[in-house]
């Protein structure tokens, strides 16, 4: 793969702050209640699980970073891997993944600012609601991206704060009783648990598309992986049992379940608690939809400028420089999913295009490494090598085993027009004009 040269400026801690911002949007503040409905006092090691899985997945990126340190993230992994076409496929799949959650992320903006002013709550005042915040961010993006790279920086500071101010005020209101351990839940049980709750680990393959931008990227991106993950994990598994620990069995209720944390916080910090705690889930998810508004319609700009989209949507405006056309499609794109859809279902459904990439990077390395990829620059060679990649890959084979058939419908459908469009745009070329790199 052959790019123009980037500025390497972002360091360990500039990358993890990135990795860590995209990863914390919404499902810290909605899967609490989810997963405690499913499997009770057990919820906790569903999340360790998933924070096993997703550190043994992190190692297999965190080598292929070091080895590929070019900008696309995973897709520029698969590709030097395997290929062009399974860099593009890659490609697809991140922008169907971002896109789902995008719009399950949405809904639980949609939910929160609907507990803080209820009359928004009912479906036409929600769905304005909605084309409201995506209507302004795709303003916002068309006329210029600083705006929303501050919005994106801000929400990171605004988001973590109130959880853990959570964690700390809510741990002596804690009642151990409500964290006794009954039956262990089957291992069928607990897959479906981890299939839901690997949404909420998603971000690394988001946030490592800068990866050519990184400086001394061998180091930088395996430390700023293990930073990352382990903050996130630590937070995820501490709320749980705070907010489990104040509410027992209560907290799978239907009338807490839009807004668990919420309801706990009531407990310790009465109606001013519950109050910051939504107005933290407004904030957190607004930051979400922020930086994923500006990044996720360069996808379709660069499908589409490669040749495998319509043209229009490679249009550039004219005053602001910006993809415009792409940015009101993702626009219009995440409004319908988000009206239309419910969170639980839309993450499921998210988590089959991300899995199948995270499938692909576990694999990648193993081949990168038969390749000697990147060796000229000391690469971050990860523990157990020759044994973690295929660890990784079972476990994403298990999880995806747990998807639903909608979902396998929706990627497969996806994955079959992008096959069709690569084979008509390599046809369509002379070998020498064939672009040798995935869309980035």
């Amino acid at each position: 793969m052959t790019e123009p040269a980037l500025r390497r400026v972002i360091g360990v801690r500039g990358l993890a702050a990135a990795i860590f911002n995209i990863t914390i949007g919404a499902a810290i503040f909605v899967l609490p209640a989810e997963v405690a409905g499913r499997i009770g006092a057990a919820a906790p090691l569903a999340y360790l699980v998933c924070a096993v899985a997703t550190a043994l997945v992190a190692l297999c990126i965190a080598e292929a970073g070091s080895r590929v340190p070019q900008s696309g993230g995973p897709y520029a992994y698969v590709e030097t891997a395997f290929g062009p076409y399974a860099g593009y496929l890659c490609g697809v799949l991140l922008w169907l993944g971002i896109t789902l959650a995008m719009g399950a992320v949405a809904t639980v903006f949609a939910d929160a600012v609907a507990e803080l002013v209820p009359r928004l709550g009912a479906p036409l005042p929600r769905a304005a609601l909605l084309i409201a915040a995506y209507g302004s961010l795709a303003v916002v993006n068309i006329r210029g991206a600083d705006l929303g790279s501050r919005v994106s920086g801000i929400a990171t500071v605004a988001k973590v704060v109130p959880l853990i101010a959570f964690v700390v005020l809510g741990l002596s209101h804690v009642r151990a009783e409500n964290l006794a351990l009954g039956p262990f839940p089957s291992l069928s049980r607990l897959g479906d648990s981890g299939l839901l709750l690997m949404f909420a680990f998603f971000g690394m393959e988001s946030a490592l598309q800068v990866s050519g931008e990184v400086r001394n990227a061998a180091r930088a991106v395996p430390r700023a992986i293990a930073l990352a993950v382990t903050g996130v994990g630590v937070l995820y598994i501490a709320v749980q049992l705070v907010a489990q620990g104040i509410l027992g069995s209560a907290l799978a209720a239907p009338e807490t379940a839009k807004a668990p944390l919420a309801a706990a916080a009531v407990q310790f910090a009465g109606p001013t608690g519950s109050t910051l705690i939504l107005v933290a889930m407004v904030v957190s998810t607004f930051g979400f939809m922020t930086a994923t508004m500006l990044a996720t319609p360069r996808s379709l700009f660069a499908l589409a400028a490669d040749g495998y989209l319509p043209q229009p949507l490679a249009a550039v405006h004219r005053v602001h420089h910006t993809p415009y056309v792409a940015i009101a499609i993702q626009c219009v794109i995440v409004c319908a999913i988000a009206i239309t859809g419910a969170y639980v279902k839309l993450a499921i459904m998210a988590n089959v295009p991300i899995l199948l990439v995270y499938l692909a990077c576990s694999v990648g390395v193993w081949r990168l490494r038969q390749l000697d990829a990147g060796a000229a620059d000391k690469p971050f060679v990860m523990p157990g090598g020759r044994v973690v990649p295929w660890v990784a890959a079972g476990l994403m084979v298990a999880l995806l085993a747990k998807a639903t058939a909608q979902a396998w419908l929706l990627t497969g459908g996806v994955m079959a027009a992008a096959s069709l469009a690569f084979l008509w745009r390599r046809g369509s070329l002379q070998p020498s004009e064939r672009p040798s790199h995935p869309p980035s």
